[in-house]
């Protein structure tokens, strides 16, 4: 076995045919491998690793930009992963310093697990809000579910879905979004007198589906976009949604989905995270925002 430190080692841009390694790193950890994932924030967003002298990577993050692209509005941190053999040594928060130093002054966010709040919290990351995962198998009850219109999303929808997803979000996430009809199971829209209010994906991850993004005008919006969604697959789903909607979250216990984990909402650069977080109800993956 090698004797070199990841520490004196160089920091690379990774690419997409980095992802069976980054996979291997989720595994090490005890993470979902998340192949799927992987592939879709390799090819939207920039991927920065550390090679491991005895093979594969020691060190991994990706992160996405949203807006322009000379200068973005946002850069959403995610996948920060170190290999359990080159764990407390560093790794990470020489990682992270590579990173927010090649990002500039562009403003971070990330979505923090307890493990790793306290090394966000060094480097100046501050938390503006939290997010609770849910899991479990969707048990409908139509009679309580709202009467708003869902169907699936088509191609004509796409300007629609833009023009909603900035407004909501807060910056561009074009490319995000029109990756969405290959990279998710399912897309489907919420209208209203043939105007979209509101649109929600699930997209396959290992044996579950995650519902993200999910954006609606209001609560009752967002729980017949979540229900319809789970009215077309046998999956259990997965989602993360904001604390701030306790309606939703509270509907969707009742309906058999259950708190697995907290996660705290980081910020670096701006003291809140920009948008209309009234309708953002879930990020497509917490690792990309």
């Amino acid at each position: 076995m090698s004797t070199l430190s990841l520490a004196s080692l160089p920091i690379r841009r990774l690419a997409p045919r980095d992802l069976s390694a980054c996979a291997d790193l989720s595994e090490d950890r005890g993470w979902p491998r998340e192949e799927h994932k992987w592939g879709l924030l390799l090819s939207a967003g920039k991927g920065y690793g550390i090679d491991d002298p005895d093979g594969g990577l020691g060190a991994a993050c990706v992160v996405t930009e949203y807006g322009p692209q000379e200068h973005p509005a946002l850069g959403a941190i995610g996948m920060v992963l170190v290999a359990e053999r080159h764990a407390r040594q560093g790794i990470g928060r020489r990682l992270m310093r590579h990173v927010m130093s090649a990002m500039s002054a562009t403003p971070l966010t990330l979505h923090a697990t307890p493990n790793g709040l306290p090394l966000y919290e060094e480097l100046g990351f501050k938390v503006v809000g939290r997010a609770e995962m849910l899991r479990g198998h969707f048990v409908p009850n139509w009679a309580e579910v709202p009467g708003t219109f869902t169907r699936t999303a088509t191609a004509a929808d796409l300007p629609a879905l833009l023009r909603l997803d900035e407004e909501v979000f807060g910056a561009d996430r074009t490319h995000i979004v029109t990756r969405l009809p290959s990279f998710a199971d399912q897309v489907r829209v919420a209208e209203e007198d043939g105007r979209i209010i509101g649109y929600a994906a699930a997209w396959p991850n290992m044996d579950t589906h995650v519902v993200g993004p999910l954006i609606a005008r209001d609560t009752p919006t967002a729980m017949a976009l979540l229900a319809s969604l789970a009215a077309h697959t046998d999956r259990p789903l997965r989602t993360d949604i904001d604390v701030r909607h306790g309606e939703l979250l509270t509907w969707a216990k009742g309906h058999g989905l259950a708190s697995i984990a907290f996660n705290a909402v980081m910020t670096y650069g701006i003291t809140e995270m920009p948008g209309d977080w009234t309708r953002r109800f879930a990020p497509v993956t917490v690792a990309a925002g």
